[in-house]
């Protein structure tokens, strides 16, 4: 058995006026812990605990016109973001600015039939594209748009997939999304890049709600498109080697575009859930000078930096082999993730770690 998350779009404007009313309720119960826990902060310099806040919340739940759990479940979740961010204070949600949230527990739902579920005492209709397992728990919320869903966490019994025996490397680029040790190639939809003429003219004219059903659209030509692309990879590839590119630098560059309408980070957390939901297995490995290594012979080549972005290709001066800078960091990677001893390669740690300056001192020494 296996827990995943279904997510259906609620259907009548009378369940999302529903919704609406609720999700300022659960607003109130927020910035009631915020205002409380600030307080009690200001006097003991302790921060209150998502139980006590729990406590302090008790028997609210009728006179809000929600379910208990859904004011326990915000109670803890406050507790743990004022943990996560390290702050005594958090930001208020405002029901004119904030998208609405409503958690619940498995408990205080009710699966009724085929695109009814019963909430509060208040029956609420969706599109139920898949069928539904038995709910653990879940939520409602909000997006830009106005539309509202409901995300079910629910435990179901799923078949691994066949296994292929084929195995993959994975270099993440700006030009192309990821490129494969195989040759081939996912460029990506380039959202951002398609509408950002449009988007300018809606900024430049104030249009707020133009403005976030644009970047509401942005975002999920994103999803589509990588969540197509993980899917076919997990089908195909028994393994699968990712590179651990980082866009903290790139994000400070003019390539900031670029890297974000990329999405590096959903592409390597979709294809992680995916390996683990369908018995599949995806590494993560250092890939520091993979592109200028020649994966024949392992000489490393001379360029490198932000400057040396504009190479892609390059021969080899050693064995005069002709790379395609991108395909020559998958098959690298792809290397890495098999602990194949490659030289310049040294295995520290259980981190894979390229020392440049050690393999050129010491060409014939085996790592």
């Amino acid at each position: 058995m296996k827990l995943i998350t279904l997510k259906y779009r609620i259907k009548d404007s009378i369940s999302r006026k529903k919704l609406i009313k609720m999700g300022y309720s659960i607003n109130f119960v927020w910035n009631y812990c915020n205002e409380t826990s600030f307080k009690y902060f200001s006097h003991k310099r302790v921060l209150l605990s998502g139980y006590e806040l729990q406590k302090l919340t008790s028997g609210c739940s009728n006179e809000l016109g929600l379910n208990s759990t859904s004011v326990q479940l915000t109670c803890e979740e406050y507790a743990i973001r004022q943990k996560q961010f390290k702050k005594n204070k958090l930001n208020w949600r405002k029901d004119n600015k904030s998208l609405g949230w409503i958690p619940f527990k498995s408990h205080g739902v009710q699966y009724i039939s085929k695109g009814l579920i019963r909430y509060n005492k208040k029956y609420f209709k969706f599109w139920e594209s898949q069928p539904i397992g038995k709910i653990k728990c879940g939520s409602f919320n909000q997006d830009v748009k106005g539309n509202w869903y409901i995300n079910l966490v629910c435990e179901v019994e799923e078949k691994e997939l066949h296994k292929t025996g084929k195995e993959v490397g994975v270099d993440l680029g700006l030009k192309n999304t990821a490129t494969y040790s195989d040759g081939t190639s996912f460029k990506g939809i380039k959202a951002y890049k398609n509408l950002e003429s449009k988007l300018g003219k809606v900024q430049r004219a104030k249009k707020k709600k133009q403005i976030n059903n644009i970047y509401l659209k942005i975002a999920n030509q994103r999803k589509d498109s990588i969540h197509k692309e993980t899917t076919r990879l997990v089908r195909e590839f028994d393994t699968i080697v990712v590179g651990d590119v980082s866009s903290k630098k790139l994000v400070k560059t003019k390539m900031a575009k670029s890297t974000f309408d990329n999405s590096w980070g959903a592409y390597k957390t979709y294809l992680e859930y995916k390996t683990i939901r369908f018995g599949k297995v995806m590494k993560v490995v250092n890939e520091s000078w993979t592109s200028k290594t020649c994966y024949v012979c392992n000489n490393i080549a001379d360029f490198g930096g932000l400057s040396g972005l504009s190479i892609r290709e390059w021969v080899c001066s050693k064995c005069l082999t002709v790379h395609d800078r991108d395909v020559n960091a998958a098959k690298n990677i792809l290397r890495i993730g098999h602990d194949t001893p490659i030289k310049g390669i040294l295995s520290n740690g259980g981190c894979q770690v390229l020392l440049m300056c050690i393999a050129k001192q010491n060409q014939n020494t085996n790592l």
